[in-house]
């Protein structure tokens, strides 16, 4: 089972909305025994993320240099421009 984290400023706000469209699309694309979501707030995770607790990162905000390359900018899922971009690249990480 992959690990993703889904992450903003607070962990509340556009991370709460953006859990509820990955929820939903991997209910879509039957990936949601594949995948266990934790929802928190940038600044508490960036040692985890550096760390590599997590299989994938998702992200509404800006992140740090050291763990950007770690990271998938979500605001597609918010805004909807761009997301299928984001979708593929959430799918390609999920199947690795």
């Amino acid at each position: 089972m992959k690990k993703m984290l889904i992450m903003c400023g607070a962990g509340h706000a556009t991370s709460t909305i953006v859990h509820a469209k990955v929820n939903n699309w991997l209910e879509e694309n039957n990936l949601q025994d594949q995948v266990e979501i934790k929802q928190s707030a940038v600044t508490e995770e960036v040692d985890n993320i550096k760390n590599n607790d997590y299989d994938i990162v998702i992200s509404t905000t800006i992140v740090p240099d050291e763990i950007k390359d770690r990271v998938i900018n979500g605001v597609a899922l918010l805004t909807g421009m761009g997301a299928d971009e984001v979708w593929n690249e959430v799918k390609k990480e999920i199947e690795e």
